[in-house]
């Protein structure tokens, strides 16, 4: 039996197919949308309005009371200023350090290459756990300084085989065409290597971004007393403690009136918000690797 047809010659049955397609993705669309634009209207809706609840993606009664407060506490700017240089020097020196050892054991010629694959497999399965962890930082002198936001993280073995595992699809060809052109292992790591595995490495940077910037334990156990060092997340939490507990967190400010203009469930989406914006701000610029990452086995020459 022939198929009914539309005058444009799509069959009834692709045209209902379509309909549906678009609207499950209408639905996976503002199904992952609306919990943030909930928060946001929230944090930007005045605290006492907000208590009746009712919100959904715009805020009642618009007000920024919310984000005045959690900027006028001491030492966000300070915690902002640190948040940003670990991100940035934590990532770059993160995704140097797993690149290099995962081309190093991606080496077919490299004849210790089991070994540090086991030994790399063993620290996921196998920790000492938060004491040994704290004992070595303290040992190493590292407590009180920015050091310790950076070197114990320096390398971490999922990256590394992540990275591994897209060079091992790159044709070890290329590396020998280097080497017969006079290329020596630098050469071939940073001309050769690095260019063909873009996708993995914006992968890799954004893990390493997210970790470095909602990372909080590690100022509360080894820089909490320093104000030099404390970060962003570190304050922002005491920022919410100070709405419920602290009084004296609030420069010049009486907590009671502070209490009538905020609460604490306002404060928390704001936060919320101040910590997620720059993750979405950095995004877009890796998303076409990803994209390239996914389509590039699909493609054949």
């Amino acid at each position: 039996m022939a198929s009914h047809k539309l005058a444009s010659g799509v069959s009834w049955s692709d045209r209902i197919f379509d309909l549906v397609v678009y609207f499950i993705l209408a639905a996976v669309t503002i199904g992952t949308l609306y919990p943030f634009l909930n928060v946001l209207a929230i944090s930007l809706n005045d605290s006492t309005d907000s208590v009746r609840g009712g919100i959904t993606i715009y805020p009642r009664v618009f007000t920024l009371k919310n984000y005045e407060t959690i900027f006028a506490f001491g030492g966000l700017i300070t915690g902002l200023k640190i948040s940003v240089l670990r991100t940035v020097i934590g990532t770059l020196l993160g995704l140097i350090s797993a690149s290099m050892l995962a081309f190093a054991v991606s080496r077919v010629d490299f004849q210790g290459r089991r070994f540090v694959s086991a030994f790399l497999a063993l620290t996921m399965y196998v920790s000492g756990g938060l004491i040994p962890f704290y004992i070595l930082i303290r040992d190493l002198n590292m407590i009180g300084t920015f050091a310790v936001y950076v070197l114990p993280g320096l390398v971490s073995a999922f990256n590394v085989f992540i990275i591994r595992s897209f060079i091992d699809g790159i044709p070890y060809a290329l590396q020998e065409s280097a080497k017969l052109d006079g290329a020596n292992d630098w050469t071939i790591y940073w001309r050769v290597i690095l260019p063909l595995t873009k996708p993995a490495l914006a992968t890799i940077a954004l893990f390493l971004a997210v970790g470095q910037w909602n990372s909080w334990l590690d100022t509360y156990l080894f820089n909490g007393s320093n104000e030099h060092l404390t970060t962003l997340q570190f304050e922002l939490m005491k920022v919410l403690q100070s709405t419920t507990t602290n009084a004296d967190s609030f420069r010049g400010r009486n907590m009671t009136e502070v209490m009538r203009q905020i609460s604490p469930e306002s404060v928390k989406m704001a936060i919320t918000i101040v910590v997620t914006v720059p993750i979405l701000v950095v995004y877009p610029f890796l998303q076409k690797y990803f994209v390239k990452g996914m389509t590039l086995g699909a493609v054949k020459s």
